[in-house]
């Protein structure tokens, strides 16, 4: 992909490269940093893919590279997006500027040229046989001081006029530039966006494969298993840092030790059974614990529900918390986890995009994500974890 400078540059421009601090210089650099990891991510994702295309066995792990390299695009694409939002306003403010600084550089040469008609009106002696022609020494005096002031005032006129030029051409300079940004931005973007839609056409299309291979079916069902033990050791890691933490913080605050009081249930806890549901529309299609595979017979544990729903859905947030992690597993694809109090999580997974931060702290109804497409179809799947303990979720949703 073509390597397109950073809209940053162009803040950097504006504020006026021997005035910006080091600091900014630094975010700068970080930001033209990140943008570079994702596309040299997109491309080795792309090359694994183009591997995969050719071994027919590896279809899964190609809906997986699918899965990643959408992900990443997405994020690019929204980085693209954010920086077109910078760079208008810059443009906006570089035009306001150009304005202002033409408007007043049209009044100090229409101020200087109406001077100049004058003296060029009155003749060019007209200052000295003012001089002369004066009654008294004192007058004489008065009026070559009032013309040596004069004098100074056209240098001054003459210089700020010069000076007010310079500004006007740097800032037409600085649009010039940032109009060619953004022709590049906006080009970079369409082509990212257009490698999207490719891509999720290759993802139908492998999709729609797998789904006929019964092959295909049994592993997807083997690395659901998998993929339901890696959640459970995220979980863990999860409770553990949490332990951690709060330790480091009682030792740091000194405290000293006291009888365990008595644990104060959370607002999460108080709204058992009454918890809004994570999409606004949708139906339960797979319920918590042992399943049943209706083609191959075999049974599975399903630590949380999975709510058939149009893919694009909005994802929100069920309770306020904060955003543990944001992480990607085979099988769950796209996952968002979300503290709450009193060692409760939420899960969510099978998103088609991200719409948070890690520590980000969220409301209930906040916009987490968007849902995505399974094996199984449009799917969204929504656990509640306490600590290290599965709950049913179903006991926590208010009922529809």
């Amino acid at each position: 992909m073509k390597r397109v400078t950073s809209i940053w540059f162009m803040v950097l421009v504006l504020l006026g490269g021997s005035w910006t601090s080091v600091s900014a210089q630094e975010e700068i650099q970080r930001k033209q940093d990140e943008l570079e990891s994702l596309r040299s991510q997109i491309r080795e994702l792309e090359a694994r893919s183009k591997v995969q295309q050719k071994n027919e066995s590896a279809t899964l792990d190609l809906l997986d590279t699918y899965d990643h390299r959408a992900t990443l695009l997405r994020k690019l694409i929204g980085r693209l997006k954010a920086d077109e939002r910078r760079l208008q306003t810059s443009i906006d403010t570089t035009r306001r500027s150009s304005r202002t600084l033409g408007a007043q550089l049209t009044f100090l040469k229409d101020h200087y040229a109406r001077y100049i008609r004058s003296v060029y009106k009155s003749g060019r002696m007209h200052d000295s046989e003012l001089l002369f022609a004066s009654s008294s020494v004192e007058q004489f005096v008065a009026r070559n001081e009032y013309f040596r002031r004069f004098s100074a005032q056209r240098i001054r006129e003459a210089g700020r006029i010069r000076s007010k030029q310079q500004q006007y051409e740097e800032v037409r300079a600085r649009a010039e530039k940032e109009l060619s940004e953004e022709r590049r931005l906006l080009a970079e973007k369409a082509a990212e966006e257009d490698r999207l839609a490719l891509l999720t056409a290759d993802r139908k299309e492998t999709l729609q494969k797998i789904r006929k291979d019964k092959k295909s079916i049994t592993r997807q069902i083997e690395r659901q298993v998998r993929a339901a033990r890696e959640m459970e050791k995220l979980i863990s890691r999860l409770v553990e840092s949490d332990r951690v933490r709060k330790e480091h913080a009682a030792a740091d605050a000194k405290l000293p030790r006291t009888p365990d009081a008595p644990r104060v249930p959370g607002t999460f806890e108080l709204k058992k059974g009454r918890l809004p549901w994570p999409v606004t529309e949708g139906s339960i299609v797979a319920r918590f614990g042992p399943q049943r595979h209706p083609t191959l017979r075999t049974i599975t544990q399903n630590t949380g529900v999975d709510i058939a729903v149009r893919a694009g859905s909005p994802v929100t947030a069920v309770a306020s918390g904060d955003v543990a992690t944001i992480s990607w597993l085979p099988s769950y694809g796209n996952l968002v986890i979300l503290n709450h109090q009193n060692g409760f999580r939420t899960v969510y997974t099978h998103l088609a995009e991200v719409g948070v931060a890690e520590g980000q702290s969220v409301e209930e109804g906040g916009v987490i994500g968007s849902s995505g497409d399974t094996l199984d179809g449009p799917r969204l799947h929504f656990e509640v974890w306490k600590d290290r303990e599965k709950q049913n979720p179903e006991q926590w949703l208010m009922r529809q």
